[in-house]
Parts: C-alpha cells; structure tokens; sequence
C-alpha cells in the first residue's frame, strides 16, 4: 500500500512538472540579458521587483489555516444566481466612433478605451478561466462578452498591469496579437509575450514612472502594491503596475491591482488629478489586504489619486475570493457617498463616456441575485 501511495505521488509530482513545463500558458521569465538591465530599477533587488517598504502579503502558518478554512465553509452568494446578462456592441459602431473619450467595460478589469481616434484595449482577459487549466479556476459569471474577441477591429495598443492569469491570458493574446500595433507592459511582462509569439519590435516594457508618446497619448507606468507570478518558481520575476493615460482633453487612470497605500497620494501628486479612475476593488480578503484593497479602501484611494469619478473594477466576472460577488461595489459606494467621491457603476458593455459620465442609479447587479 505505501509502495502505490509514493508511486502515485511519484506519478503526480511527474505529471505537474511536466505541465508547468510543457504548457505555453505559463509564458516564459525574462532572459538573463533582461534580468541585468532590471538591475538599474531601484525596486528590483536580489532578482525580483518588491513593493515601496517591501510590502508583502503577510501569510503566515496561522492565516494560512484560516485560508483554507475559509474555502471549506459555508460562503453564500459569492457567485450570480444566474448569467450575468452583458450589453452587446457591435464592432463597427466600434470603427465609425469618433466622439469623446469612451470605456467599454467587458467585467473584471478589462476595458476597451476609444481616445482620440485609438483603440486601447487594457488588461485584455477574454478567456472563460483565469487559470492555466479550465479545471483549475471557475468559469466566467457571463456566458458571452460585449463583443467576441475575433470580431474587435484593428487595435492600437493593449497595456498590460501584471502577469497573473485574470489579467494575461495566453489564448486571448494568440487571437489577438496579430490584430495589435502595440503592446506595452511593466518589466518583465514583455517576455511571456514574446514566447506566445508577439513580436519584439511590438513590445515596450516600463518601470514605475516611465512615460512612453503614442498616437497623441503619453502612457505613464505607475507604483501598484501588489505581487507577479504564473509558475511555481516565478513569483516576483516580472514588475507590476498601474497606468495613466492622457490626452490633450483627458487625463484617466487605472490602478491595476492593489493593496492600499501611500503610492495612491504620490499618484495624485505627481500625475493628476484624474477626470476619471478605474479603480480595483473585489477578491479581497483581510488576510491578504496588503495585495488587494477592501472596498472602502479603494474610495479613498480614489480621493488620494484625485480622481473627480471612480469606478469600481476587479469584480463582476470570476470568483476568486469569499465574499459575496455583489458585496465590492455595495460597499464602495456607500464609502464612496461618505466622502462625496462620484462612483460609476455601468453594466457590461455599456459605454462609459469620460467626460459625461452617466451618474442615473441603476443597480443591475440586484436584479440577478
């Protein structure tokens, strides 16, 4: 018994090597060449990137335990009743737009962004699983997306915040990548790019505070308080980010993935203020707050980057946290109310305009529970 006990694990530890190995949704970390111009970055220390004060999840032997606790209880409503219902757009209202500044908000914290005649696609995850599996992660809360990945017309650029699988998708970058002028990404993130075949002319890379012209637009990569990782041996070996955005008319930004802290005020200081934020709020958990913030965190987030509008991101399309699927954006608009802080809610795939935000209460998300 004990003999096909270690053989079956044998055969187990075997057979996950050879996944993480062999499968090209784990991408590939950077080349040594890279790893040596990483060097020069003043967050980068003996081999990977750390958050300001390194700041790290604080996971310990006791936490852990109530982790795993927490998975096997009893957690009501961390998922719709039933499919989320999304608005559909149709790709050449898509090609003929010429107006102001527009969002299109596919769930989670993927964002089509119409400015100043470009097609910006940010964080770009269209796949049905964030995970390298579809047996490793649940599926997606909608069954279908604004529009089908194949059917978006040409992009200009996509602009990545981290590698994590609910933010890089592996088969959303294969239909994608031939479609796109343009990507860019903090450090590191260029690599997995690179291995899906994106080509390296196509790729930029950016520490914290890098700008970069496009188009008529600057892209400026900003401090996030968060972590990187796809593999088992990985964390840590690719940067992560915010982003600003900014044309002659519009200055927006997004927070990518957060804890909460002082970086939001430098943000502010330095960059805005903001006439719209896209802000991440949900898959939190007090145990792991230093990496993604509670809601009412992500308000005042919202004050310190000075941002006139926030919008609540990171929510509405998977589970990958305990609390109840509605219960982000519940609790960051009462915060947000308290401190006088607008808060745009749109359901999936209505368009979000960033001069005119439509402030009309409607709570779709109560209609589904």
């Amino acid at each position: 018994m004990i003999q096909f006990l270690v053989g079956l694990l044998f055969i187990l530890i075997i057979g996950v090597a050879l996944f993480v190995n062999l499968s090209p949704e784990f991408g590939s970390p950077p080349s040594k060449k890279q790893r040596e111009t990483y060097a020069r970055s003043s967050n980068y220390k003996d081999g990977v990137f750390r958050n300001i004060g390194n700041v790290k999840m604080d996971m310990s032997f006791g936490k852990f335990i109530k982790m795993i606790g927490g998975y096997f209880a009893e957690n009501p409503n961390t998922v719709p009743t039933i499919d989320i219902t999304v608005s559909k757009i149709d790709s050449m209202d898509i090609v003929n737009y010429s107006g102001s500044s527009r969002l299109v908000w596919f769930g989670h914290s993927t964002f089509l962004l119409q400015i100043e005649g470009n097609n910006i696609l940010i964080d770009p995850m269209f796949g049905d699983v964030p995970a390298p599996h579809p047996m490793l992660g649940g599926k997606r809360f909608s069954k279908s997306l604004p529009i089908e990945i194949e059917k978006l017309p040409k992009i200009d650029a996509v602009i990545f915040s981290h590698d994590h699988y609910d933010h890089l998708d592996y088969g959303s970058i294969q239909l994608l990548k031939d479609n796109v002028d343009m990507f860019y990404t903090p450090l590191g993130v260029g690599a997995h790019l690179a291995e899906w075949g994106v080509a390296e002319t196509k790729i930029m890379e950016l520490d914290w505070w890098d700008e970069v012209a496009y188009k008529g637009l600057k892209f400026k990569s900003t401090p996030a308080q968060h972590f990187s990782g796809r593999g088992l041996t990985d964390g840590g070996k690719t940067l992560w980010s915010g982003w600003v955005i900014q044309s002659d008319k519009d200055n927006i930004f997004f927070s990518g993935d957060s804890g909460y802290g002082p970086h939001f005020k430098e943000i502010g200081e330095r960059l805005g203020p903001f006439d719209f934020a896209m802000m991440e709020c949900g898959q939190y958990n007090e145990l792991w707050k230093e990496i993604h913030m509670i809601p009412e965190e992500t308000a005042q987030a919202g004050l310190d980057v000075k941002a006139t509008t926030i919008m609540p991101i990171h929510w509405g399309a998977f589970k990958l946290a305990l609390h109840p699927w509605t219960e982000p954006v519940e609790r960051v608009s009462k915060k947000a109310l308290a401190l006088g802080i607008p808060v745009v809610v749109p359901k999936i795939g209505v368009p979000i305009y960033i001069n005119t935000p439509d402030f009309t209460k409607d709570s779709w998300w109560e209609k589904i529970n």
